[in-house]
């Protein structure tokens, strides 16, 4: 099988799956999350026992000799931006599950379920620099093309700088949009970005992770290698201290990573590639839609 023809097959396979979850699942979980600017006056319809006098249409009933209620419609026309982590960090991962594999089939749902709401999507690829940019577009093929770019596309650099990213898109995205950051947060010095840009936007994080950045396996001396700069070490898995000396470093990265997501009031998802992503994302979208 070609290469073209395999990127193709995986599209399909993320479409199929994206879009049987936004038709079945998130529709209406996405569009109470994420609200448009207002209401607008649509309508007058007569007034039914039960409705609110405060909806009366004053001017209408005078001149009917009989009450009218003024009917509203959600003013949506959102924007909803897609920052991508695609630093080498995410080329990693266990089983047969990467990282980049989660975070594509993410953003596909997250993409079906904004064009559902007839809502513009668009794509900020990032590694230590910006990769691609996609414009704010609407339509099926526009998200067949952005998941064809995050299965197919080739970065040029390896290492991870998530202040840049979020940089670019308060410069680039000038009125106020829905922003989700997919990423494994491997990295430091964001945190001053990612409160200016939560001031500006609706921004959302979601860290993607796998179980071994969590708890390292005991199978004695390993060799490991860091993705993005390309450095190696010999570590003694077997070692009970040293595993737990790992846990309890992954464990305080964790929590500054929750630490800075709060302070910048974004809302933050953990999800890993050993879980499925609906339960966390449709709690997400439950919490935010409970919100006044």
């Amino acid at each position: 099988m070609s290469q073209t023809t395999d990127i193709l097959k995986k599209v399909r396979q993320i479409e199929i799956r994206s879009k049987g979850l936004t038709d079945h699942l998130f529709t209406g979980q996405y569009h109470s999350a994420f609200k448009g600017k207002g209401m607008s006056f649509s309508d007058v319809r007569e007034y039914q026992y039960g409705d609110a006098i405060r909806d009366i249409d004053w001017n209408v009933t005078a001149r009917f000799n009989h009450p009218f209620i003024k009917q509203y419609q959600e003013e949506r026309e959102i924007t909803v931006m897609l920052l991508v982590d695609i630093s080498a960090s995410n080329l990693t991962g266990s089983g047969n599950r990467l990282k980049q594999d989660r975070i594509a089939e993410i953003a596909a749902l997250l993409s079906f379920s904004a064009i559902k709401s007839n809502d513009k999507v668009g794509v900020i690829f990032f590694s230590e620099k910006i990769e691609l940019f996609i414009p704010p577009n609407k339509g099926v093929q526009h998200i067949l093309f952005i998941i064809r770019q995050l299965i197919d596309f080739q970065p040029s650099n390896t290492t991870t700088r998530i202040a840049e990213a979020l940089r670019y898109l308060t410069n680039i995205i000038r009125k106020r949009c829905v922003a989700f950051l997919l990423t494994d947060f491997i990295d430091a010095g964001y945190e001053d970005a990612l409160k200016i840009t939560s001031q500006k936007h609706d921004l959302v994080a979601i860290r993607v992770y796998d179980h071994t950045e969590v708890d390292l396996p005991n199978c004695g001396m390993m060799r490991f290698a860091d993705a993005e700069s390309g450095e190696t070490a010999w570590i003694d898995t077997g070692s009970a201290s040293g595993r737990e000396r790992y846990r309890m470093m992954q464990r305080e990265r964790v929590q500054q990573i929750n630490h800075a997501c709060k302070r910048a009031r974004v809302d933050l998802v953990e999800i890993s590639t050993a879980e499925d992503y609906i339960r966390p994302l449709l709690l997400l979208f439950k919490k935010r839609g409970n919100r006044p």
